[in-house]
């Protein structure tokens, strides 16, 4: 099958990107520059995303939209403003993650951002759960561009005025051009950043004036080691079908005044809140320098298998090995010493606490860090 191309391919190709193909999509995983100072430069500055793979859901309807959207998803709908987002599950009646996405109520209905390896079976989960009342289009005519770093705000203010404004899981439609964009202040990076929802025929003008004003394209790679740093999971590594959001650490993502409503998956977390887990998610730091990638063993000090990484690389911001995984829920303990095994040699490694690097995100008028009570 041939590969699908974003709107900035040839820009990609013009930067000397180097591609791989990722969820059916031909993506650029670096530039000339490498992963490394592409991390270093989203920390210090700002980089530029395309994230265009990803599905953007519309879904559309009268009143009644809101409450049966809240028997899909574990979120308080009823509450959440117009023009705010929130981090949430598409789950399976086991509590399994069918996938993680993010829910922004605009003024008509619901804008849903899918995982691109995901988005089409979220779209016919969805659908099946709703009735042809609703209107649910995933928008192929859509670019998706995020800028992240402390120097976000700088270069898009002037292309897109009043993006400043916009508090950290909060977002609204400008005027660009002759048309309209919808831009949320939002990311996975952990850094202040924003995401531009563009048509496909402007992101590529829009994506060059980003360039113009100082920013840097940013490839795949330096996305994945930002988001590790910060702590956030990668559908089909940490989260996937078989894991539920108390054993991926991630409760704080189910609305608390939802808990004890019916929602797919929601006897198994009522359960789990009550019985705990039997494995949970954990930060992890090997000593040395060796890295711990996805799949590795991890053991106890009696050499009992305990869990599996799920994600690992070199955080070049915290200058070491970082890692994250499951264990078993009695050695998540803070500082506990376990053993990654790696290349047939045991290392020893130690549960930590997660994120490695503190999230730094646009409140209102101070930059705060936290832990994620939304996703970004």
């Amino acid at each position: 099958m041939e590969l699908k191309k974003t709107a900035l391919y040839d820009l990609h190709k013009k930067f000397n990107a180097k591609f791989v193909q990722f969820a059916g999509y031909e993506m650029p995983i670096q530039y000339k520059n490498g992963i490394i100072s592409e991390h270093n430069i989203t920390r210090q500055k700002s980089g530029i995303f395309d994230v265009s793979h990803m599905g953007q859901l519309f879904i559309k309807g009268d009143k009644t939209l809101t409450n049966k959207l809240q028997n899909i998803f574990p979120t308080d709908l009823e509450n959440l403003p117009t023009n705010h987002s929130k981090y949430s599950f598409l789950m399976n009646e086991n509590g399994g993650i069918y996938d993680d996405l993010i829910i922004t109520k605009i003024k008509d209905g619901y804008m849903i951002i899918l995982n691109a390896a995901c988005k089409e079976k979220d779209f016919k989960i969805i659908k099946s759960k709703l009735d042809n009342t609703f209107s649910m289009i995933l928008r192929e005519d859509l670019s998706l561009i995020a800028i992240q770093g402390p120097e976000s705000k700088d270069v898009l203010e002037p292309i897109v005025p009043g993006v400043s404004n916009l508090k950290f899981m909060s977002g609204n439609e400008f005027k660009y051009q002759f048309d309209f964009i919808y831009v949320t202040r939002s990311g996975y990076t952990g850094e202040d950043g924003f995401e531009i929802s563009i048509n496909n025929k402007d992101a590529l003008k829009f994506t060059e004036l980003l360039i113009k004003n100082g920013s840097n394209l940013i490839g795949l790679g330096a996305r994945d080691t930002l988001r590790l740093e910060a702590g956030l999971c990668l559908y089909g590594n940490d989260i996937d079908e078989n894991t539920s959001p108390l054993e991926a650490n991630l409760k704080w993502a189910i609305s608390k005044n939802r808990i004890k409503e019916n929602f797919p998956g929601s006897k198994k977390i009522q359960s789990q809140i009550i019985d705990g887990v039997k494995k949970l998610r954990v930060g992890i730091k090997p000593e040395g320098k060796i890295i711990a990638r996805e799949s590795t063993k991890i053991f106890d000090e009696n050499d009992n298998q305990i869990g599996k990484i799920t994600s690992g690389s070199f955080g070049p911001s915290v200058k070491s090995p970082i890692a994250m995984g499951y264990v078993d829920n009695t050695y998540s303990k803070e500082n506990t010493k376990i053993f990654l095994e790696i290349r047939g040699k045991k290392v020893v490694a130690s549960i930590c606490k997660l994120p490695f690097y503190k999230k730094n995100h646009y409140k209102g008028e101070i930059n705060v860090c936290l832990l994620y009570t939304s996703d970004d």
